[in-house]
């Protein structure tokens, strides 16, 4: 069995959705053979030399105690945490993989990405993507004391969500056409995503063959939701906590 997540935007502001997380890790997720977490599970990730900050240190803990435990956990980056590096990965026991990562099982082919490299619509974004996933800019971001980093992160949060007051929906969608050309540059694999904090499975029809694009919802303080791969077919389930059903 193999779970996927993402979005899971986690921070000392979210501990609703650190304790379901913890929760999870401990006992749902260890049901499974896989976990891949793609993308956010941070709501801002200043550099592995945070990794010993208190709030960190307990997810990082429980990371590892399911790694050790036998759960094979894999991670690739979102918007929010794209500074997550080897000394996390060490530390915790998660592996770091590539966007996009061809994920090839037994009975089927994925294809995993964030999904924000297809928000081309969003042309504030793309840029600001295109300069944050810079390897010259992250290093020198990274060379700013820690103080800084964090005051940077937070003022990028603010005018994160600023941006997105008054919206109906401050996510935009991906391109249609750029979506359906990564369907076919990947070879028709089933497409699972998040960062659109918009669930949904779409059908695309693409060179006459039906796709299918599953996408993975946000968590919230009270509740979250894995989507699972039993081996013969995709299912939603959701992330509940332990007193509730």
């Amino acid at each position: 069995m193999i779970l996927f997540i993402s979005d899971l935007h986690l921070s000392p502001r979210s501990p609703g959705a650190t304790c379901l997380f913890r929760q999870f890790l401990a006992g749902r997720a260890r049901q499974a053979t896989e976990l891949f977490i793609l993308g956010d599970l941070f709501e801002a990730w200043v550099g592995d030399d945070d990794i010993d900050e208190p709030y960190h240190a307990e997810l990082v803990a429980a990371l590892r105690a399911a790694s050790e435990a036998g759960l094979q956990i894999s991670l690739l980056h979102g918007n929010r945490d794209f500074l997550l590096g080897a000394g996390f990965a060490a530390a915790t026991g998660v592996r770091l993989i590539g966007d996009p990562y061809i994920l090839s099982t037994p009975e089927w082919q994925f294809v995993l990405s964030h999904g924000d490299a297809l928000c081309l619509d969003d042309t504030a974004y793309m840029a600001f993507r295109a300069q944050v996933r810079n390897p010259e800019w992250q290093a020198a971001l990274l060379a700013k004391p820690l103080a800084e980093r964090r005051a940077i992160a937070a003022h990028m949060r603010e005018v994160s969500e600023a941006s997105q007051r008054g919206k109906d929906n401050p996510y935009t969608d991906l391109d249609p056409t750029a979506t359906d050309d990564f369907l076919r540059q990947h070879g028709y694999a089933t497409f699972i995503h998040g960062h659109t904090h918009q669930p949904a499975k779409h059908d695309h029809i693409v060179d006459g063959i039906h796709v299918e694009r599953w996408v993975l919802a946000d968590w919230h303080e009270a509740c979250g939701e894995c989507l699972v791969w039993d081996g013969e077919a995709l299912s939603r389930e959701a992330v509940l906590p332990e007193n509730r059903s």
